[in-house]
């Protein structure tokens, strides 16, 4: 029945099917026909989600929406761009930069690729820069939101393992900067050698203090938020609602850029979103206890223990599957769904809980832009209008840059660990 579990979700993920509906329809098979008892399913499904952590997701996704629709990125890209100033590559840099910096709002790799693709893209295509390489350049950048704190996905891991979201938050700190810095290599390569971006064009309309004083209050909310978190004065699911009051004060008082007209649209695309993530949240969930059941996730583990008595081994095997489940499934299918198996696997080699998954969130987060699936690059294709396909060879040196990132965390498990230790969060 396990093995049913795993080849009846694949094989409805490759027919195209929606990944909540590839999760659910094996579990309620496997539990169906393995006589487990359907009426556990109400109450799984329930549990799956009635979790406090897990209220901060519709709060910050709900922050996220109305930040990008009060005009914030526009500010603060106008505030990046002129900071950078006039070079080839200067938007490249000023992407990358702003995409790390929204991603500690916006939690979200795609809503991030989507809210600064959206004004970025069109900019780069005037400057010379190609289609392809400047979907691929968001997508990439847009995918560090989910390991910069505050990350939808570091929550879901801390609900699944009990493991403390503050301390996951200042943990990602660091491996999400440099996953950032690590993307600057390749694309200011790249823009370079083709000549993208001009080094000569007209003076800007702002100066350097107008622009940071239009950009200081979008400047302000991750160190508002983060600073909270840190600081011990709220929880991340107050951190949540901190950011969704100080998001609504800069649309609606500061700078009264929101109407309630448009703050009701933007509350029914943030419910639709939220939906959507709760809803395979709960059903993976599902998966997870169906697959625990009937003994696979456990046979999964001691395949994995059985390859190598060396953790490294070991290690470079679990980080293998993650990047290759990443490429084709969302970050949270992939928690609920290899943590059972990676659990018992950190346990027997006393890996940090932490470290482990700021590790597996970078790693996920490199997935995001990887073809085949890369739902980031999903979203700027789709905003520079250009096929998948086109972005494919300009994507590839960036994936090796942030690997080279995913390296380095992995090798060095005290730049993901000294800031929440500083903090005495862990």
């Amino acid at each position: 029945m396990g093995v049913a579990l795993f080849l009846g979700f694949f094989l409805l993920l490759l027919l195209g099917v929606p990944i909540a509906v590839s999760i659910a329809v094996p579990a309620f098979l496997v539990i169906w026909g393995g006589d487990l008892g359907t009426p556990v399913i109400a109450p799984n499904f329930f549990a799956g989600i009635a979790k406090f952590p897990l209220l901060a997701i519709p709060l910050f996704i709900l922050a996220g929406f109305i930040l990008e629709r009060c005009g914030i990125s526009q500010r603060i890209i106008r505030f990046a761009n002129i900071l950078v100033g006039r070079r080839r590559g200067g938007l490249a840099i000023v992407a990358i930069g702003v995409c790390v910096f929204f991603g500690g709002v916006s939690g979200s790799g795609p809503a991030d690729s989507a809210a600064i693709g959206a004004i970025l893209i069109p900019a780069m295509f005037a400057q010379g820069y190609s289609r392809g390489y400047s979907a691929a350049l968001i997508a990439a950048a847009g995918s560090t939101a989910i390991i910069v704190p505050p990350s939808i996905a570091l929550i879901i891991y801390g609900a699944i393992t009990n493991t403390s979201v503050p301390a996951l938050f200042a943990a990602g700190a660091v491996p999400g900067f440099l996953a950032g810095m690590s993307l600057l290599i390749p694309a200011i390569w790249i823009a370079r050698k083709r000549g993208y971006g001009s080094e000569q064009e007209g003076e800007e309309e702002i100066t350097m203090a107008q622009s940071f004083k239009e950009a200081f209050w979008g400047l302000l909310a991750p160190v508002i938020i983060l600073g909270g978190l840190y600081g011990g004065i709220f929880t991340p699911t107050e951190a949540a609602v901190v950011a969704v009051f100080y998001s609504l004060l800069l649309g609606l008082v500061i700078y009264r850029s929101l109407t309630f007209k448009s703050l009701y649209g933007i509350l029914v695309d943030a419910s639709e979103a939220s939906a959507i993530v709760l809803l395979i949240v709960a059903f993976a969930g599902l998966f997870s206890w169906a697959g625990s059941t009937v003994g696979i996730l456990d046979s999964l583990a001691g395949l994995l223990m059985g390859t190598s008595s060396n953790e490294w081994v070991v290690l470079f095997l679990i980080n293998l599957l993650i990047f290759a489940g990443g490429m084709l499934i969302d970050a949270i299918s992939i928690f609920y769904i290899f943590l059972p198996i990676f659990l018992p696997i950190m346990e027997l080699y006393g890996w940090d809980p932490v470290w482990f998954g700021v590790m597996m969130t970078l790693n996920l987060a490199i997935g995001q832009f990887t073809p085949p699936v890369a739902v980031n690059l999903y979203v700027t294709t789709q905003l520079a209008n250009i096929r998948l396909e086109e972005t494919f060879k300009a994507v590839w040196p960036m994936v090796i840059a942030m690997l080279v990132a995913l390296v380095v965390v992995v090798a060095f498990p005290s730049l993901s660990l000294y800031i929440p230790k500083f903090f005495g969060l862990m």
